[in-house]
């Protein structure tokens, strides 16, 4: 039985949403997966150029901006910028965006909760495996959603310096995660499959999740390749040794294949949101969004 609540915005929204429950989700983004990896010359041109012109994709920035100079479309939906084009705020008490995307809500921890839409919040324990131990770490703290639209550059990275200290895997569906989709279904960064990426850092312990969605055909760490799809629907845990994988503020931490979301956690009073954070505002990798409290 579907057990979930959908706010009303219209018909048509409302339709969209249940017709999303039925699809074979997993099954589509493996089939997703396997054409992106066709290498094909024209396939793979020709799903470039047409994403590219559809999408109004800005290939100056890329480091390869030729889109026959991609083996298949993955490599290109990955592709690497010009380390010039987005710069890292350097200042040491400066907290970076972890990718190019949209602000779809920051802000608050209040009793455990989190903001999703207007009017629909969702359970931090349940974000994070439904582990008590971990919700604890990060109660009262900040938190900041980040949507990733098909055109956006797709990968993650850290931002602040920190150390991974563990990773898990949770199964779930593949909702999409586009704004229609967030404003109408109640805990849908619960429901989907994400990778949740824990760090000590000199403020405390952080949070990076990458949410899967509807034809998200892989995500990624760089410290363990692939993740998803994965061979078992079960929650995965990784525990690493200190200093095993340190990350520097800004470097990459790992790489969605089609868009999605990323959700960060940062534990109380160690930091703030910058004043120019604003709803639905676009925001670039490596431009400064936080600062640590004093």
């Amino acid at each position: 039985m579907i057990n979930y609540k959908i706010t009303y915005l219209d018909k048509g929204c409302l339709l969209r949403t249940l017709f999303q429950s039925f699809l074979p989700q997993h099954g589509l983004s493996r089939f997703a997966g396997w054409v992106a990896h066709c290498k094909q010359p024209w396939i793979k041109n020709r799903l470039i150029k047409n994403f590219i012109r559809d999408y109004q994709v800005d290939m100056s920035l890329a480091l390869k901006e030729s889109p026959n100079d991609y083996s298949h479309f993955n490599e290109f939906f990955t592709r690497a910028l010009k380390p010039e084009k987005r710069p890292i705020d350097s200042g040491s008490e400066i907290i970076v965006s972890p990718v190019d995307g949209c602000v779809s809500q920051f802000g608050d921890i209040r009793e455990g909760q989190l903001l999703q839409a207007k009017k629909i919040n969702y359970s931090l324990q349940a974000l994070l495996g439904g582990s008590m131990s971990l919700a604890s770490r990060f109660q009262q703290g900040k938190f900041a959603t980040f949507y990733l639209s098909p055109k956006d550059y797709h990968r993650v990275h850290s931002p602040f310096v920190g150390t991974l200290q563990e990773m898990i895997y949770v199964p779930g569906r593949l909702f999409s995660v586009n704004t229609e989709t967030t404003e109408q279904l109640s805990q849908l960064f619960v429901r989907n499959e994400r990778v949740i990426c824990l760090f000590s850092t000199p403020i405390g312990p952080m949070a990076v999740i990458l949410v899967g969605a509807m034809l998200v055909a892989s995500m990624s760490t760089v410290w363990e390749g692939v993740i998803t799809p994965a061979k078992t629907r079960q929650i995965r845990h990784w525990h690493y040794v200190e200093n095993t994988v340190s990350l520097a503020k800004g470097e990459e931490l790992g790489q969605f294949q089609l868009g999605s979301t990323v959700i960060v956690l940062f534990a109380a009073n160690r930091m703030q949101w910058s004043d120019h954070l604003a709803l639905q505002s676009k925001v670039q990798f490596g431009e400064g969004i936080g600062r640590v409290l004093s």
